[in-house]
């Protein structure tokens, strides 16, 4: 929600009067800030992407540290402290942890090449870079707001 009033709000012993907290830091955020009317496809694009990478950064959490079998490692006390970095030993990803990273990086190479390649950036004649990171956050504000 964009604020419907331009101009500073007046503060007054660090509050604001007749104005909540979520309106102000929403006028600070957006003020300044070109809007672009987003195609909801090109958005949908955009939200896939983010989601999709996402899910890959978690599942790559639940992987061993290697993705090719390798014998563990301690390396030695450090100056001026007691921590010790350490691996344990890498029994290397399975054929089906591969797979799945594979499919992730595959749909994340197609969504990504939707949202660079879509015909709306052909309409923007300047600040392209400036609509694609407003694209970014596009979907942190409801459709008819995009920003």
């Amino acid at each position: 929600m964009r604020p419907e009033w331009g101009g500073a709000a007046r503060v007054s012993a660090g509050t604001v009067t007749g104005v909540s907290s979520q309106t102000i830091f929403e006028q600070s955020y957006y003020s300044g800030v070109p809007t672009y009317d987003f195609p909801q496809d090109l958005r949908d694009a955009q939200l896939a992407l983010h989601r999709t990478r996402a899910a890959m950064e978690q599942y790559a959490k639940t992987l061993a540290w290697s993705a090719e079998p390798m014998p563990g490692w301690e390396a030695d006390k450090q100056l001026h402290s007691g921590y010790r970095s350490a691996k344990p030993d890498s029994p290397g990803y399975t054929d089906e942890q591969r797979e799945q990273l594979a499919a992730y990086r595959a749909q994340l190479l197609e969504l990504s090449t939707a949202v660079m390649t879509h015909p709306y950036w052909e309409g923007l004649s300047e600040n392209v870079v400036a609509a694609r990171m407003a694209l970014q956050h596009a979907h942190e504000q409801p459709a008819g707001e995009a920003g």
